[in-house]
């Protein structure tokens, strides 16, 4: 497994094997099962397998745990590997935006960027647009593979890569959960052992607002409302709680076949959400 900090460096190590399928893994490191399903799909589908470890400042807001957010990285390159990654690419902040952070062009999808986690976090996926962007032309992978687990990021990417007309085709890889059904995460390690578990209500509110959905609830404002009340009595401080279309995050209207429910809240040091995905008859 060859790791490269180096852009030039990491360009001529790929460059005898374009002729080949190229799949990329972006991660912020720290990494869990989650990112592990993530290079498992990544080297099933593709010939050379390349991931990222970049904990990317564009998209922390300034009261935000970049500085304190895990860094693992010899643990991280043990994972990838014993789980076949070919290239990891571990660049430093000044390789990245050797000009400055300030001074550096930004990508924002507008009708994605401001609900929701957008709302709570400003600016957050203007920096993740950008670096996922860097990242596409660095590695020019075939395809691109990230977790379902942050679908409003899943959704933002491809719309990016289609407005942009960018040559990479981006999967969505399944949420991998706890035994307690808590969706994976780095920023679960802020939990502690009592708050880990009652994170998992989360998973179990999403589920069950899907169920009555599933069993004809049409009135997605109550459910909502419903969802975000009992977390809060749970002692979450909720960001939000939502029905939306799956593919746009707008609120559905009578034509919409697949819904997204998805929440956002805050427990202990931890921001965590999650969401469900539900088939209309």
């Amino acid at each position: 497994m060859d790791v490269v900090r180096d852009i030039a460096e990491l360009r001529g190590t790929l460059d005898p094997v374009r002729h080949r399928v190229i799949g990329l893994v972006p991660t912020m490191g720290n990494l869990h099962a989650g990112h592990v399903s993530l290079v498992r799909a990544c080297t099933l589908a593709c010939d050379v397998s390349v991931v990222s470890i970049f904990v990317n400042p564009t998209q922390f807001g300034p009261n935000e745990d970049f500085a304190s957010y895990p860094r693992t990285l010899t643990d991280d390159l043990r994972l990838l590997a014993h789980n076949g990654a070919d290239v990891v690419f571990e660049p430093p902040v000044d390789v990245m935006y050797p000009e400055g952070r300030e001074n550096h062009v930004t990508i924002a999808v507008p009708s994605l960027a401001h609900t929701l986690c957008g709302a709570a976090r400003p600016g957050h996926f203007d920096g993740v647009a950008t670096v996922v962007a860097k990242l596409f032309n660095i590695v020019t992978p075939d395809k691109a593979f990230f977790g379902e687990k942050d679908w409003q990021q899943l959704t933002l990417i491809r719309t990016m890569v289609r407005q942009l007309d960018m040559p990479v085709v981006v999967e969505g890889v399944p949420t991998v959960r706890e035994t307690s059904g808590l969706a994976m995460s780095s920023r679960n390690n802020y939990l502690s052992d009592e708050e880990r578990q009652r994170a998992a209500l989360i998973n179990r509110v999403l589920t069950g607002m899907k169920k009555a959905v599933e069993q004809g609830e049409k009135d997605y404002a109550s459910a909502e409302a419903r969802g975000h009340r009992v977390l809060t009595e749970a002692g979450f401080d909720v960001d939000y709680v939502a029905v939306r279309d799956a593919e746009r995050l707008v609120v559905p209207d009578a034509d919409t076949r697949t819904l997204r429910i998805l929440a956002a809240a805050r427990l202990g040091g931890a921001r965590l959400i999650d969401n469900v995905g539900v088939e209309m008859p």
